[in-house]
């Protein structure tokens, strides 16, 4: 049963049926409320109706601060991913309502992003917001089909090759040595991450008490793929380790892990090294490991990776070294 009534300088429109919640809906006119009215009960008789009022209602910066709160700390990368989730609700496009998320905004969205920063960035960006509206439709009651599944995702970039070289590696190193105020902690991170292939996240989550310097090895509890790890520990790596002060909370490399990543890069600008990021070094320990574990599986085990398909990715040998080999 639809009633109407003036509401401002309008009119609100507002259905009662049995089983539904109330809806309500303002127009300009009176006929317009009516028209809308004799639609919505069209569609409950049909059973075909979507109640979009919550939609209307809620923006996409409200459904990415309730994600942040209800949903990112129980995963992975929860740290970077709140960040990352933070600087996309700054965007003109967390403004838009859910009920007006279309996918031509979407892509205007994704060709501004384009603009300032790479492919990949805005693949996995576009990815983050796929999975935060398909958990608002099945989790809060937001009734809008997602808009990102229908928009052109950019061409993925070519997978990355970058290996250092033994001079590049010297000149990272010797800009990284602690002094003034440069951090303690980013040269010895270096060394432990092409010493041992750690991953950025493994190295600064890494603890005391899972390192057994005379059995040489690290424990990762938890690692990217969901599965835990132990890792051989190189002579190098045990130096290195050996070395180190022991940090009151019990952390290896007791930084966090964009500020590792800050200081790294500030390294390699004063090493004048170009197109090197700190996930490099660990394709730059696979390879160099590969020469003395020929064997792929016995590889796999020390890089964690479940795929040889992806490890493939990793293992770097140029084609002089692969020369040399063949005689």
């Amino acid at each position: 049963m639809a009633s109407f009534r003036q509401h401002g300088n309008g009119w609100q429109g507002r259905i009662r049926r049995r089983g539904y919640p109330d809806i309500t809906k303002t127009f300009e006119t009176k006929a317009d409320a009516e028209i809308w009215a004799r639609s919505v009960e069209s569609e409950i008789d049909k059973g075909q109706f979507v109640n979009v009022n919550e939609a209307q209602r809620t923006t996409l910066g409200d459904v990415i601060a309730r994600y942040l709160v209800e949903v990112t700390p129980t995963m992975k990368g929860a740290t970077e991913d709140a960040i990352r989730l933070k600087a996309i609700m700054r965007k003109p496009i967390a403004r838009w309502s859910m009920a007006n998320l279309s996918s031509a905004r979407i892509a205007a969205y994704r060709d501004e992003r384009l603009k300032e920063v790479g492919a990949g960035t805005v693949i996995r960006e576009l990815a983050y917001l796929s999975a935060i509206i398909n958990h608002a439709r099945r989790e809060w009651g937001i009734n809008v089909p997602n808009p990102v599944q229908m928009v052109r995702k950019p061409q993925s970039p070519q997978a990355r090759s970058r290996v250092l070289t033994d001079e590049e590696i010297s000149k990272l190193l010797q800009a990284l040595e602690p002094s003034g105020r440069r951090s303690h902690w980013t040269k010895p991170a270096v060394q432990l991450a092409l010493a041992t292939a750690m991953r950025r996240g493994e190295l600064v989550s890494l603890r005391w008490e899972h390192i057994d310097l005379q059995c040489r090895t690290a424990f990762l509890p938890d690692t990217k793929n969901g599965d835990s790890r132990t890792v051989p520990l190189s002579s190098a790596a045990v130096q290195v380790l050996a070395e180190l002060p022991r940090y009151i909370s019990g952390l290896v490399i007791p930084v966090k892990y964009f500020t590792l990543d800050a200081a790294f890069k500030r390294g390699i600008r004063r090493a004048e090294l170009e197109g090197i990021r700190f996930h490099d070094l660990r394709r730059t320990a696979i390879t160099r490991m590969a020469e003395k574990l020929p064997k792929v599986i016995e590889l796999a085990a020390v890089s964690g990776h479940k795929s040889l398909m992806v490890l493939k990715r990793y293992y770097r040998p140029s084609a002089m070294d692969l020369a040399k080999k063949l005689g």
